[in-house]
């Protein structure tokens, strides 16, 4: 039974919040001035599916290392001139056939970036 008068509207949404928490799947990245590294967590299993990076952004030797869950990591040179073409070969990489965690890039509920924030001056 999803829903009947014996729950009170805040408990009721609160609920459907967390029945849809738990099928998240949340990418997290963190940028650095040459480097974009990520973690790909599935929220219903509690694990992470993949994780990697891209190193030498900006730089002639670029590359990506993708880990998916239980696997040996993947290592290939890239064209990265900068973090949003990085970001693109991490986006491949999880969706990719052979290598990919999943089947298409719907299936992110959510992208979180680390930021820092340098304090006040």
């Amino acid at each position: 039974m999803l829903f009947d008068e014996t729950w009170c509207e805040p408990c009721f949404l609160f609920e459907m919040a967390r029945r849809s928490w738990v099928r998240m799947k949340i990418l997290v990245v963190n940028c650095g001035s040459s480097s974009l590294k990520y973690q790909l967590f599935d929220m219903d299993s509690q694990t992470c599916l993949a994780r990697g990076g891209v190193e030498r952004v900006g730089t002639a030797e670029a590359f990506i290392v993708h880990r998916p869950n239980g696997a040996d990591k993947i290592r290939r040179d890239v064209d990265a001139a900068d973090h949003e073409q990085a970001m693109k070969y991490v986006f491949e990489a999880l969706v990719d056939p052979k290598v990919g965690v999943i089947s298409g890039l719907s299936e992110i509920s959510a992208i979180g970036h680390r930021v820092v924030h340098g304090g006040e001056k």
